[in-house]
This record gives C-alpha cells, sequence and structure tokens, in this order.
C-alpha cells in the first residue's frame, strides 16, 4: 500500500526549475544586442544597474535604452499558491525599482501552471492575456501604442478606388476591390513591386505572387483558385500613366504595413479598407451588406467567443467576421507564432459564401493575413449540400449579418444554420428588426431554438437605411414560453465625417461597448430593457411616446366648441377665412409686423 500510494503522489517542479523553463520560453537564453537579460538567484539589481539596490530578481529583460519597455521575473515552485497578496507584493516591489530607470515596465508572476501579468503595477485582466508563458515579445507588445493613422487609410482607400477607375479603367467595384486585395496578398509573399515597373510586369507580378501563396492552402481548399481566376478575368486598360502605377503600389505598399504592423490587428485596418471601398457601392448587391469593424466586435464579445472555439459565418461575405475572430482568438492564445494560433487558423475558422466574386474577396482577405487554410466553401446556404457541410464541423459559435431580403433567403440561411450546429450552440444574426414577424419561418424557428436576446442597434448603422437588431439564439432548444431579453442601444457615439461615412472620431464606442456587454450579461441596468412574451413579439417595442397636451391644443379645441354650439361648421369657416385673408384683405409687413386689413377692421399680428 505504501508503494502504490508513493506511485500516486504528485511530484511538482522546484522554484529552479520553473525559473529554468521561463528562461528559454521568455527567450532570456537568447543573445541580444544593447540588452541585459536573463535568470538566476545570485544577481543582484546592483550588478544590473541600479545603484545600490541589493534585492534580486528572478528574471530580467533590461534594455539599454530606458525608453523601452523592461520585464521582471518573478518565479515560484509549481506548489506555490501565486495569487495569494505576498507573492504579487513581491513582484511589485522588484518593479518599481526597475521604474525608476524605465517608462514602462511588466512584471510576470509565474509558477510553471499559473501565471499573472502587471502592467507598470496594474495587474492585467487574465481575460485579456494568455494563460499560457509566451515568449518576451508578446508581453513587450503590451506597450506599444497605436500609432497607425486611421484617417490616412481613409484617404488612400480613396486614391486607390479613383486611381484603379480612372487610369486602370476598372469599372466594376468589387473588381477594383479584388485587384488592391490580390495586391495586397501578392505583397505580403513577396512580390515584386517597384517603382518604375511597367504596369503589365506588375500585373503580372501580383498574379505570380498569388499562385504561388496558394500552393500549400491548394491541398486543403482546391475552391481557392477561384480567387486567381476572377483576378484574371478583371478587365482593364494597359495604362502608361507611370505616376498612376507607382502611386498604386506605394498605396498598397502602406496599407500593407498596417496590416502587418506588430502592434496592430490587421483586420481593424481591412474593416476600415472594405468598408471604405464598400461605400462608392450605389446599390447592395446580391443582398450583400458589409458590417461594420466595432459591430463585429461587439457581437464576437456578445457570445463569448473564445480561442478554443470554431466559429461560423454561413453568408461571409469579405470575412468580417472570421478575420476579427480570428485576431482575437490568436490574441488570447498568445500570439500570431504560437502552436495554437496555427490551430486556430487551420481548424478552427468556417466560412461560407454563395457570390462569387465575394468569395474571392473572403479568400484574398484570409490570405492577407497568412491564413490561406481557412475552411471557406463556395456554396449556397440555402442548399442541403450547405447543410451537410457544417453539420460535419461541430461549430460551437456562429456569427452572421445573412442578406436582409427575402429573395435571397435570408431566415431559409438562418435556419439551415441553426439546425445543424450542435444543441446549444450560441447563434448571433444581424437582421432587420421586424424580420422574424413578418416572416411566417420567423416563429417557426422557435420550435427548434430559443431566442435569448434581441438587441437593436443604431439605427444609422448600415447606410442602405434597414433598421437592425442583433438576434442571439441557442441552437436545438425549443423556445415555448421562454421570454426574450430584449434592449436597445440608441447611441454607438460614431459620427458622420463628409464623404468617409460613419466613424468613431472621438473614441466612444469602446466605452459603450463595454457598458452594453456588462447590462446584457446581466440583463438589467438600463431603461430600454424590455422582456417579451414570444406569442406577442419577436421585436423589441419601441415605447410609445407619453400623451402630452399644449395650450394651444386646449385653446383649439374650446373654439372649436363654441363654434360647434353656434352652429358654426368649423370646416367651412376655415377655408371662407382662408380665402378672405389671401384673396379679399390688404397685407402689409413693418420689419417684424405683418399688418392684414379685413372688411374695414384692422387685425395686427405681432410675429415675434
Amino acid at each position: 500500500m505504501e508503494g502504490k500510494a508513493m506511485a500516486n503522489k504528485i511530484v511538482y517542479r522546484t522554484e529552479d526549475e520553473v525559473r529554468d523553463s521561463a528562461k528559454i520560453q521568455l527567450g532570456f537564453d537568447k543573445a541580444e544586442a544593447d540588452v541585459k537579460q536573463g535568470t538566476g538567484q545570485i544577481t543582484t539589481f546592483n550588478q544590473l544597474g541600479f545603484k545600490g539596490v541589493i534585492d534580486k530578481p528572478d528574471g530580467w529583460y533590461l534594455p539599454d535604452d530606458y525608453t523601452l519597455p523592461a520585464i521582471i521575473l518573478e518565479t515560484k515552485s509549481e506548489a506555490e499558491d501565486i495569487s495569494l497578496q505576498k507573492w504579487a507584493d513581491e513582484l511589485i516591489k522588484n518593479c518599481n525599482i526597475v521604474s525608476k530607470k524605465y517608462k514602462n515596465t511588466c512584471g510576470i508572476l509565474y509558477n510553471g501552471i499559473d501565471i499573472r501579468v502587471f502592467k507598470n503595477g496594474t495587474e492585467v485582466c487574465n481575460t485579456e492575456i494568455s494563460n499560457v508563458l509566451q515568449n518576451k515579445s508578446y508581453y513587450l507588445s503590451l506597450f506599444t501604442q497605436d500609432n497607425i493613422d486611421k484617417q490616412q487609410i481613409y484617404n488612400l482607400t480613396k486614391r486607390i478606388n479613383d486611381c484603379l477607375h480612372t487610369e486602370f479603367g476598372i469599372k466594376n467595384l468589387y473588381h477594383r476591390m479584388i485587384f488592391t486585395a490580390c495586391a495586397l496578398v501578392a505583397k505580403r509573399y513577396g512580390a515584386l513591386l517597384i517603382e518604375d515597373m511597367s504596369f503589365t510586369l506588375m500585373k503580372n507580378s501580383i498574379l505570380s505572387t498569388l499562385s504561388k501563396s496558394l500552393e500549400e492552402s491548394r491541398k486543403q481548399n482546391l475552391k481557392l483558385d477561384l480567387l486567381t481566376e476572377v483576378y484574371s478575368e478583371i478587365k482593364m486598360n494597359n495604362t502608361t500613366n507611370q505616376d498612376a502605377i507607382n502611386n498604386f503600389i506605394d498605396w498598397v505598399s502602406e496599407i500593407s504595413d498596417c496590416v502587418n504592423s506588430d502592434h496592430w490587428n490587421g483586420e481593424d485596418v481591412m474593416g476600415i479598407f472594405f468598408n471604405e471601398f464598400n461605400r462608392y457601392k450605389k446599390k447592395s448587391e446580391s443582398g450583400q451588406v458589409f458590417t461594420p469593424d466595432h459591430i463585429t466586435s461587439f457581437m464576437y464579445r456578445l457570445i463569448e467567443v473564445n480561442q478554443n472555439d470554431k466559429v461560423l459565418d454561413a453568408a461571409c461575405g469579405s470575412g468580417a467576421f472570421l478575420v476579427k475572430s480570428m485576431c482575437n482568438m490568436m490574441k488570447e492564445a498568445g500570439g500570431i507564432n504560437t502552436k495554437k494560433a496555427s490551430k486556430i487558423k487551420d481548424s478552427q475558422l468556417f466560412g461560407i459564401e454563395f457570390d462569387r466574386e465575394i468569395f474571392a474577396l473572403a479568400c484574398a482577405n484570409m490570405l492577407i493575413h497568412k491564413d490561406g487554410k481557412t475552411n471557406l466553401e463556395h456554396l449556397d446556404s440555402r442548399t442541403q449540400e450547405a447543410c451537410d457541410w457544417i453539420k460535419s464541423k461541430n461549430i460551437t459559435k456562429v456569427l452572421m449579418n445573412p442578406p436582409f431580403e427575402s429573395k435571397y433567403g435570408c431566415l431559409t440561411i438562418v435556419e439551415n444554420v441553426l439546425k445543424n450546429v450542435p444543441r446549444n450552440t450560441k447563434c448571433a444574426f444581424i437582421l432587420p428588426d421586424k424580420k422574424l414577424e413578418k416572416d411566417k419561418k420567423g416563429k417557426k424557428l422557435l420550435k427548434h431554438s430559443t431566442l435569448e436576446k434581441i438587441i437593436k442597434i443604431p439605427e444609422k448603422v448600415f447606410s442602405e437605411g434597414v433598421t437592425t437588431s442583433i438576434f442571439i439564439f441557442t441552437a436545438g432548444v425549443p423556445q415555448n414560453d421562454k421570454e426574450i431579453f430584449a434592449c436597445y442601444i440608441e447611441d454607438d457615439g460614431l459620427e458622420t465625417v463628409k464623404n468617409q461615412g460613419r466613424q468613431d472620431i472621438k473614441d466612444r464606442w469602446q466605452s459603450i461597448e463595454d457598458r452594453w456587454v456588462d447590462i446584457i450579461r446581466k440583463q438589467s441596468g438600463d431603461d430600454t430593457v424590455q422582456w417579451i412574451k414570444p406569442s406577442e413579439h419577436l421585436s423589441y417595442q419601441m415605447p410609445e411616446k407619453p400623451f402630452e397636451i399644449f395650450e394651444e391644443d386646449f385653446t383649439k379645441t374650446m373654439m372649436d366648441y363654441l363654434m360647434f354650439k353656434q352652429g358654426i361648421d368649423v370646416k367651412e369657416f376655415s377655408d371662407s377665412l382662408v380665402k378672405k385673408v389671401m384673396y379679399d384683405s390688404k397685407i402689409s409687413s413693418k420689419e417684424s409686423d405683418i399688418t392684414i386689413v379685413l372688411k374695414g377692421k384692422e387685425v395686427h399680428n405681432e410675429t415675434n
């Protein structure tokens, strides 16, 4: 029995073993110019350049340039509970020492299992960082500021659109989008795009690099070939305007730099790019409505997508929901270089798009983010083939903005999704406010799925003029009589900028989003909150304006009554009076006074 007990005993790594492991994971074992980095037990801060300080950190990353971030590591054995405040206090003490020289300091408390991270003395929420120890570059990026000029992205997009239309002769808007997206893919994969190259050489360089970039991904998804097919079909002029060619190359390079920035989530840049391009469309084609980036972010949080989810968009358009999910999931997993990031790209993102050219655009968007392996399918989501495909993927979360019009099978698509994802899957759809009420298929959905929440979003979100709500379902669970939570986000903080659409120019949305996520999770906290009986309504109910009576209303009613008592027909009297005033009177004005002389009597009216 004693031998068996010994065999089952848990063996914890010592602090020394944890520290040695952390050294490799963080990359503190690598030599790096102009940086002191390493781990140990006997090295003091005095030896590291902090005169007279004899405290000893467990690990350190100290650049010679004090304007750059520093990292301090505090390790414990696996048996220690690092949630205890005393261990955090010990780390913060060391971080405070470093902070006397460095503007930014990251403190890491690690026991080989759990991790706590402190940014300039304040603990970072565990939902915002990886729960696995990452390379130092991950923690250094916490201090990188957003220095990308969004305004410049808008400007570049407009210039590119105008150039492709007038100089390159690409008349179709989607073709202009696809041509630019393909150029971005080519740039991402090392295409030779340099100034003073000919138009033909530029065009062929893009196609050649695009084809090579698809080699590996094609093994998993043959339909990616459609991207090169659509690119080759784009009709354009072989322009000799070298300035136009050089400008296009410069502009594409600048956008590419933004997408590939180490401190920027590339989906934001591409979201701006695609939505800005879409503004030049006169009318939505194939029911396509591009989802604004702040709404994709909001919906991602509403249904609590995480790094382990399998996400589906069965009407994926340009891929906004998939790219948003990819970027957020990889961030949670610890960055783009982790094994988990590769798995997310390879097997956790699924999209369907029916429109051939939009499908090509989605492929390009994913490739721009080095993700050619995403499971994108060129299918009709209304068909049994699509249903079978969805069923085979074991989806855990759904984010969608399906085409609104009935002719495109809006609720058929919604129904097919809800019926073919596993039971209890959370599904968020953007739909017109009254869609479920007006379409007979709306109530049928409740026979097999539960409509949990309705979030009416600001009326100006979509330029098409359709008022919409986010409808959150739980698939596979009948509604029965369960009431529906509903609320109304009247204002998203965005403002209309001339010729640039709606933008968050005052950076208001993030705080608005945080507030509403909290309200929706608690299902309370705002005057707009409603509980709706599914037998009565399937939409947010705008409250009726309270009855008000004004003095002029009272006066009119009294006058009408007095004339009635005297047998005077109000309408006839009114018509007669208007005619007399208009055609049988003398009217004059002086400054703000109007004088009416009628049948020898003067009627004086002051307009002040």
